[in-house]
């Protein structure tokens, strides 16, 4: 790992676009991605109102500007369907309503104050133009295994109920384990549910699939055959459920294009969301060097010119996340970052918030091109085991095209606030308890 003090923190200033809070914030990266069907914007954390903020302002802009036609996210199928449906003029009632799916952990991730405001601006910006040309929200992720059950058949029963009862029967199968899709991965047998799901898949595949209706429901029912076998593979040390699950959401992103250059007559271009760890090519981190793969490693390696895969990173501040899984979200305190991390080195540049394009940069100053820590901060926030439980070791300039830093942030304001998250953190102090 390249140290720290190889670094000159005043020669990366000189390098980077001050962030002023106003429009032309985003210009240097508009102009950059506008033309690249692919622009991947990921975020340092689950939890940070900054990188949500941020995030919606260039997609609007791609959108409105660029004619980007779908945002993709790291959330379930079915739960997104709901915003999509609803940001279309398809579903009645309001933007909470819209994101009422998103009831299992973590909801936060979805159901805050940023993802409001982003799909109000989607329905109003939708709402100009007519139905073909509108834009969607359509989520990448394969956890849904029993929501996706029931949408498969919720639409079988619409349109052929013979067709619903054969898929309520293959289905039936995972009801011995529960509603809880989690205990499948410690009770299911091999192959227990595996053959029932494809079997599934496969008749869904069979029929005539002309209308977007029909694409969602295929699509669920590939969420529940990879599902299967991701929840029965995740406890399997011999089998990468990463791996499987990245795979799975680069290969809906890939479908999703081809449904929507259909439907549009046009080059399909889309903005995903997802953490930094699957936006990042994996090849350039330590992640990557144990063998694990991502999603901006197979956006680069399919459309090696038509993608931007951009960071975001912080220094300090609050996040919400929890302790553990399934606990209640908190608004947690960031750490200092540790020496020897990007992000320390990005604090001592001395520059609030900029962007940085990492080409240029390692262009006119080679350290760039080195390796540092960098920090992960997902739904679960551990800072007493940071070292071991946050960072990995990542060639920046080759991660990623470009990256935003905000220096300070804040912790993305949940819909369902808790008292325990109203109330933070305790400052910590140790070890002076001052």
């Amino acid at each position: 790992m390249r140290r720290a003090e190889t670094f000159d923190p005043q020669r990366i200033a000189a390098l980077v676009h001050p962030l002023s809070g106003d429009h032309t914030d985003f210009d240097d990266l508009i102009a950059d991605a506008a033309q690249k069907p692919y622009v991947l914007l990921g975020e340092a954390t689950h939890g940070t109102h900054e990188f949500y903020r941020a995030r919606a302002e260039i997609t609007k802009r791609l959108i409105r500007e660029h004619g980007f036609c779908a945002v993709a996210v790291e959330g379930d199928f079915p739960d997104a369907h709901r915003i999509d449906r609803y940001i279309r003029g398809e579903e009645h009632g309001t933007a909470v309503d819209a994101l009422g799916g998103f009831k299992r952990f973590p909801a936060w991730m979805w159901r805050n104050a940023d993802v409001l405001d982003f799909i109000g601006w989607l329905r109003s910006f939708n709402d100009m133009l007519p139905a073909r040309s509108r834009a969607g929200f359509f989520g990448l992720d394969l956890y849904s295994l029993h929501g996706s059950i029931q949408a498969v058949i919720d639409y079988l029963e619409r349109v052929d109920p013979e067709a619903a009862y054969r898929a309520r029967s293959r289905y039936s199968c995972f009801d011995r384990f529960g509603r809880d899709a989690e205990e499948y991965a410690y009770s299911a047998v091999p192959d227990s549910c595996k053959e029932e799901a494809l079997q599934q898949l496969l008749e869904m595949q069979r029929r005539s699939f002309e209308d977007a209706s029909a694409f969602y429901a295929e699509q669920n029912a590939r969420v529940v055959a990879c599902a299967e076998e991701y929840y029965r593979t995740m406890l399997d040390r011999e089998v990468s459920s990463w791996n499987l699950r990245d795979r799975f959401m680069f290969e809906t992103l890939e479908r999703l294009a081809a449904f929507l250059e259909r439907k549009h007559e046009a080059r399909a271009k889309i903005v995903v969301w997802a953490h930094n760890s699957h936006v990042g090519d994996a090849r350039a981190t330590s992640l990557g060097g144990g063998r694990e793969l991502n999603i901006g490693q197979l956006v680069r390696q399919a459309h090696p010119a038509s993608c931007r895969l951009i960071g975001f990173t912080t220094a300090s501040g609050t996040v919400t996340a929890a302790n553990h899984w399934h606990e209640q979200p908190e608004r947690k305190i960031v750490r200092v970052p540790l020496p020897g991390s990007w992000e320390a080195l990005f604090h001592e540049t001395g520059v609030a918030n900029f962007y940085i394009r990492l080409d240029r940069a390692a262009a006119a100053y080679p350290p760039m091109r080195g390796r540092l820590l960098e920090r992960a901060i997902g739904v679960v926030y551990r800072p007493a085991s940071e070292f071991y439980s946050h960072y990995f070791e990542a060639r920046m300039a080759e991660q990623f095209d470009a990256v935003f830093h905000y220096d300070r942030t804040r912790a993305v304001e949940p819909l369902d606030r808790t008292a325990q998250w109203e109330a933070g953190e305790v400052v910590e102090t140790f070890p002076t308890g001052l």
